[in-house]
């Protein structure tokens, strides 16, 4: 039988002196956020009858998530970061600024100092002979539809592997990784590879949590981008290429229908050589709107730690 001891004098002190209430100095938000969140852990462990056992094998997990660098992977694999969404979402409906092309997550895997193209970009180094070329394509506009001229474009994908260049050392640098700059339409072009979806280590801790919850760790295909310009809302949002087994089933909770895109195969050998091509391609289109601001901190992405942020031009 679970022994009752949350409402006990002596946990309650136990928790005042843990989240330093007793104690001048600190942060005193700090101080709010950890006795809520030790007295929940508490409450937890007295309503499931967590045993020692249980409670020792949850501390290993998170020393062995932080060794193997898979926090940011577990985060919206528990549905953390579209919560985050649903909460910026509610923001927005409730400050006047919603509208626009939906945010998604972004994911573990952007690294900033692309190189940057104005209006078209090559994105893949064409190592990979046998992918299929894809023309990714699109205008970005404001809420009137009015073509957004020098908006910042920051494209990044997986490729066939389901791999990240950078974080894949196989990979040449910055390989499917590009900023490009609209032009006077207001359009951004690229060519690059269609991208494979990926699945979460198989022997790591994320999978292993998700092994007990009866949960898959894999995403479909997709395709990250930041948006920005000055005067308007940054955007990070992200599409998934309709037709994947998982694009309706992504583990992490990637999904918005506004955001499933076709990818269309051209044979057309005169589309192809417009675009420079001799052979059929795959065109991708995804149009952008933008939301205007004049809220300086809602222009930049948010602040989190990214893979030579601070570092790259």
């Amino acid at each position: 039988m679970t022994v009752k001891t949350m409402q006990t004098a002596d946990v309650k002190d136990l928790l005042e002196k843990v989240a330093g209430f007793n104690q001048d100095g600190g942060d005193e938000r700090v101080k709010k956020i950890v006795h809520r969140f030790m007295h929940d852990v508490f409450q937890l462990i007295e309503d499931f009858d967590v045993t020692p056992e249980e409670f020792w094998q949850a501390v290993y997990y998170v020393g062995d998530l932080g060794k193997n660098g898979e926090a940011a992977l577990l985060a919206p694999g528990l549905g953390m970061d579209k919560y985050l969404d649903i909460r910026m979402d509610a923001e927005d409906e409730q400050a006047g600024l919603a509208g626009g092309t939906p945010r998604t997550i972004e994911g573990p895997l952007y690294v900033a100092g692309a190189p940057m193209s104005e209006g078209f970009a090559r994105m893949d180094d064409g190592s990979d002979e046998n992918a299929e070329t894809m023309i990714l394509t699109g205008q970005v506009t404001d809420e009137n539809g009015n073509p957004l001229v020098n908006a910042v474009v920051d494209v990044w994908h997986a490729n066939t592997m389901g791999n990240y260049s950078y974080f894949d050392q196989s990979q040449s640098e910055y390989n499917l990784r590009r900023r490009i700059r609209t032009d006077e339409n207001g359009r951004y072009t690229a060519q690059s590879i269609i991208p494979a979806g990926y699945g979460c280590p198989p022997e790591g801790s994320t999978q292993a949590l998700l092994n007990l919850l009866g949960r898959h760790g894999n995403r479909p295909a997709h395709i990250h981008f930041f948006i920005s310009k000055s005067g308007f809302k940054h955007l990070t949002t992200q599409i998934n290429l309709a037709g994947d087994e998982y694009t309706y089933d992504d583990f992490a909770f990637a999904t918005r229908e506004e955001l499933v895109v076709e990818a269309n195969r051209i044979d057309d050998p005169a589309q192809a050589e417009g675009y420079g091509l001799n052979k059929p391609f795959t065109k991708v289109e995804f149009n952008i709107q933008l939301v205007s601001t004049d809220k300086p901190e809602l222009q930049n992405r948010h602040e989190r730690k990214r893979a030579l942020e601070g570092e790259a031009a």
